[in-house]
């Protein structure tokens, strides 16, 4: 059981992103054309909620490194899963659209408290090598949950309608509630080392001791270039993720398909992510992290371009090329971050970005949303994207191991001072 209880760490911490993000930032989506319908509000003022929840999760964020210092992983997970669970339920009686605003503030703190970054702390703490395929397991939950949970609710709105739908689907948090009680623990907990903490994994030894440098410090790191690096690339991503994923059943059905089809949209675009996780977040313990990161951009424009043409013919392509290389950066970028720096301050440097990527992709939702109603299509926010993923790739350029430069900045100084 020791030899593989880091693994069922990393499944879990899939289960919880496919079932926390895919209620908040994805699936719910599916459940846009009932609204507008049935309420007859603009896109701009229903897109208004997730700019709400995404703001809201990047202020919130920083405060992660402490909260889960004082309380754990498994014990925000569970407040969380419990959250989510209500306001889900709460969505059911909607009848004016400042409940959506009240709801949505909440699922905010669902984000914060059972979403990416305690899912990443939680696992990369029990890895030691490996630890790009186990993040890569981890993170293709949030993939899942945009594949699957839109599919569902398609299925379930024809026979029980908008409102009930929400009601069976409050069910899906409490019963990973149970799940998390039961196997969420930290390695001291189960008298446990990390996965590779012995030197043991053949091959790999050398390459983790070749970047076991001493951790960055909060504070040093935000004066590093790879923190804002990545900054940079979260906030130009993250914003032309949730932007494409938010209006990608809308801008299906726009195009004439069928919502059957426009649900298969979701589940390919986040398909290919959970692909290019997985295959992405292996190639990063085999090649240089850096090169397979730029790939991942490389990829993500090239499905940009296709989607901005607005051709009905090579959406199916630019959709695989979208979601193949966001899923790989998605891994990546966290990957990154703590081969960068280390785990001590991770979850404070991790919280830090949120705060950037996640106001981005809040506006990325809402003014998508209000490029819509002003030009009536959406060539220009389309457009927009694909200007924020060519950015994102020559800023990447830039990025480093900053444990690895200040060691050899500190040797270098140290025989200077020796001459």
């Amino acid at each position: 059981m020791k030899l593989y209880y880091p693994w069922v760490m990393a499944i879990t911490g899939m289960l919880l992103l496919m079932v926390s993000n895919g209620l908040v930032s994805t699936g719910i989506s599916a459940f846009d054309s009932s609204l507008l319908a049935e309420f007859g509000w603009s896109r701009g003022a229903l897109k208004f909620r997730d700019l709400l929840t995404l703001m809201l999760t990047g202020l919130l964020a920083p405060l992660l490194g402490a909260l889960i210092d004082r309380f754990g992983p498994r014990a925000l997970a569970l407040v969380g899963l419990l959250l989510l669970a209500a306001l889900y339920f709460s969505y059911s009686q909607i009848h004016f659209i400042g409940q959506i605003y009240l709801i949505h503030i909440g699922f905010a703190v669902v984000l914060v408290t059972a979403g990416l970054n305690v899912a990443v702390i939680m696992v990369s703490q029990w890895f030691v090598t490996k630890r790009g395929v186990a993040l890569g397991i981890t993170v293709v939950g949030s993939s899942l949950g945009g594949a699957i949970v839109p599919m569902v609710i398609v299925a379930m709105l024809p026979a029980l309608g908008w409102r009930e739908s929400f009601m069976w689907l409050s069910v899906l948090p409490l019963a990973l509630c149970v799940l998390v009680l039961l196997l969420v623990r930290t390695p001291a907990q189960m008298n446990m080392q990390p996965y590779g903490a012995n030197g043991d994994t053949q091959g790999e030894t050398a390459r983790v001791v070749a970047s076991d440098a001493s951790d960055i410090g909060f504070a040093t790191a935000l004066r590093t270039r790879t923190f804002w690096v990545l900054v940079v690339v979260a906030l130009a991503t993250y914003y032309s993720l949730m932007a494409v994923a938010a209006h990608l059943f809308l801008h299906m059905r726009g195009m004439q398909f069928d919502p059957v089809a426009a649900g298969r949209a979701m589940a390919v675009m986040f398909g290919m992510g959970v692909i290019g996780k997985l295959m992405f977040g292996s190639f990063a313990d085999y090649f240089n992290p850096k090169r397979v990161f730029l790939a991942n951009l490389f990829i993500m424009i090239c499905g940009a371009l296709l989607l901005a043409t607005l051709k009905p013919a090579l959406i199916w392509y630019a959709l695989i090329l979208f979601g193949i290389g966001w899923g790989g950066l998605y891994t990546m970028i966290q990957l990154l971050a703590v081969n960068a720096f280390g785990l001590s301050s991770a979850g404070k440097i991790l919280g830090t970005i949120t705060l950037f990527d996640a106001s981005a992709a809040g506006l990325g939702v809402w003014i998508t949303a209000l490029l819509f109603d002003h030009f009536g299509s959406y060539q220009v926010a389309f457009n927009v994207i694909c200007g924020l993923t060519i950015l994102a790739f020559f800023a990447a350029t830039q990025a480093r191991d900053e444990r690895k430069h200040l060691a050899a900045k500190q040797a270098r100084n140290a025989a200077a001072r020796a001459r």
